[in-house]
């Protein structure tokens, strides 16, 4: 019986099937569907069967472009059943975007929906295939598939052909070890890297997540976090699943579909980063659902300040709410605060570190610990460390030391009783809503303007999202910017989250004595603009 450790994704489903078969394990708003843990068991091995019919073999990258639809979750378990490695696409990426990842992927096999928010994936994934020798296969959930696409359902249709011994010989192979998941992130500098990681780092990392929730298989959890993160497929699916939870999908997150699943469904848990609890906050029809059902959670993604907690705590019933802090390439979480934590703790750390898990706070100059209180740059060690970067060795050498620590770039301090605080990044890395923006490739996207000589991309502090996406422009001689033109260009070549919100243009940056900008100065100079600028807009309201 639940909780479970030490078992790969595909196995824990099949503990599941075993010990709680009756037991609601899937409810999906949009499809009105629901499935038992012996249900959802029996629709993963068609499914695998059917993927191994259709050519799809262990070791495989098979990619996934799609929004929370139930697919996903029989996917993340059929895929691994079959030892075939589960490559995540955010649904936000653009062509060029999701060409690079299945390209640098080597990916045989992509899953994917028509589109989402304005976004047309058929028409995206037509325009670059071409650039995709290694894509076999493209398989088209919902109805009207494309002609050069191949429906979903044949997949479950074609399961006969592959013998029931065959999968369960798979599922046997599959080591703890074996990567089975690999999600792209901008780490800490540069292009997205294809993190690996295995059943032993998330399936684990899920185990400590839900024993930190004290979940059982009466909880229910409201996942409206995307599965193409962590905080979705490791902290939601797996939070739960090792506890033998319920989850109930929102398909993509909007603030009264939260609340309507909560009340429905009386669920016990709730997922976000502060951005989706502030907007469910605010929903016009707050005060009309009954949230008294809920009671622990995870925030994650941003801090959370005081007074967003406060009303979290008290007007969503969430007296036990979490801060959970982490990386991709740490499976995710590292640390996290205990249920019963004060409000200090949670709105002015990220809690202290998991089990089974190692920090160190390191003087990026000589490598060595800083004192109690002091900061540095985070380093972690245990199961939680990714395997490594795909084809990129250089990088994971740079990442992970000899003796296994990985350097997280972030600048943090531990006080004298184990919480971590969080005081900025050794990098320049962005984290936008819970997104995380690599200024450089916002700044090769933009130097392909035709009026940008050069340009510099920084975070400004927000409110609502706790950083946003700037960008300081220098034209070239005799060449004009128009900012709104700048952001349209952007549009068509990255993701919603990456576009500058604000753009600034600028004569010359603040340079070190190496020619190196410094992108401190200018984020000071830009906030101290935005800041003179309301305050002459509130003067001039007033008189």
């Amino acid at each position: 019986m639940p909780p479970y450790r030490d078992v790969t994704v595909g196995q824990l489903l099949s503990r599941l099937a075993v010990d709680l078969p009756g037991h609601e394990a899937l409810v999906h708003v949009h499809g009105r569907l629901r499935w038992t843990f012996g249900e959802l068991n029996d629709e993963s091995r068609q499914v695998a069967r059917g993927l191994l019919a259709h050519g799809v073999k262990p070791g495989d990258r098979v990619a996934i472009w799609a929004t929370n639809v139930p697919e996903w979750i029989v996917l993340q378990f059929a895929l691994a059943k079959i030892g075939a490695i589960l490559v995540t696409v955010n649904t936000a990426l653009r062509a060029n975007e999701v060409e690079y990842l299945l390209r640098q992927s080597e990916s045989s096999t992509l899953v994917t929906i028509q589109g989402f928010r304005g976004v047309d994936f058929v028409d995206a994934l037509r325009d670059v295939r071409a650039a995709l020798p290694l894509l076999e296969r493209v398989f088209f959930i919902g109805d009207g598939c494309p002609h050069d696409f191949t429906p979903y359902a044949q997949v479950s249709a074609a399961a006969a052909k592959t013998p029931v011994q065959d999968l369960d010989a798979c599922e046997a192979a599959v080591g703890l070890d074996d990567v089975i998941n690999m999600q792209y992130t901008s780490g800490t500098t540069g292009f997205p890297k294809g993190v690996m990681l295995t059943s032993r780092n998330i399936v684990n990392n899920g185990y400590w997540i839900g024993e930190g929730l004290a979940f059982g298989p009466a909880d229910r959890l409201c996942l409206c976090v995307p599965p193409f993160h962590c905080f979705g497929c490791v902290i939601g699916v797996l939070g739960a699943y090792t506890h033998g939870a319920c989850l109930c999908v929102v398909e993509s997150f909007e603030a009264r579909a939260v609340l309507e699943t909560v009340q429905r469904e009386r669920c016990t848990a709730l997922y976000g980063v502060p951005t989706m609890f502030f907007a469910e906050l605010e929903d016009a029809a707050f005060d009309r659902f009954d949230l008294t059902s809920l009671r622990t959670g995870v925030m994650a993604g941003a801090l959370c300040p005081e007074p967003l907690m406060r009303r979290v705590i008290d007007r969503m019933h969430l007296p036990e709410l979490t801060i959970a802090y982490g990386l991709t390439e740490t499976s995710p979480v590292l640390t996290q605060t205990p249920r019963d934590a004060d409000l200090e703790t949670r709105t002015q750390t990220v809690g202290a570190v998991m089990p089974e898990t190692e920090l160190r706070i390191v003087d990026p100059a000589t490598g060595e610990d800083v004192a109690t209180g002091e900061r540095g740059e985070l380093w972690a060690r245990g199961y939680v460390v990714m395997k490594g970067y795909y084809n990129m060795p250089e990088q994971t050498a740079v990442t992970i030391t000899p003796d296994g620590w990985l350097k997280t770039g972030d600048q943090a301090a531990i006080d004298d009783v184990g919480n971590v605080r969080i005081t900025g990044r050794i990098k320049d890395l962005i984290i936008r809503g819970g997104e995380n923006v690599a200024p450089k490739e916002i700044e090769d996207v933009l130097r392909q303007h035709p009026a940008v000589a050069d340009v510099s991309v920084y975070a400004i502090a927000s409110a609502f999202f706790g950083e946003e996406v700037a960008a300081a422009i220098r034209a070239h001689p005799g060449a004009s910017i128009d900012a709104p033109e700048v952001m349209q260009f952007c549009q068509q070549r990255l993701a919603r989250f990456k576009i500058p919100r604000f753009v600034r243009v600028v004569e010359s940056f603040p340079m070190t004595a190496s020619g190196k900008i410094q992108k401190f100065k200018l984020r000071a100079l830009h906030e101290a603009e935005l800041r003179a600028a309301q305050l002459s807009a509130s003067q001039s309201s007033r008189a």
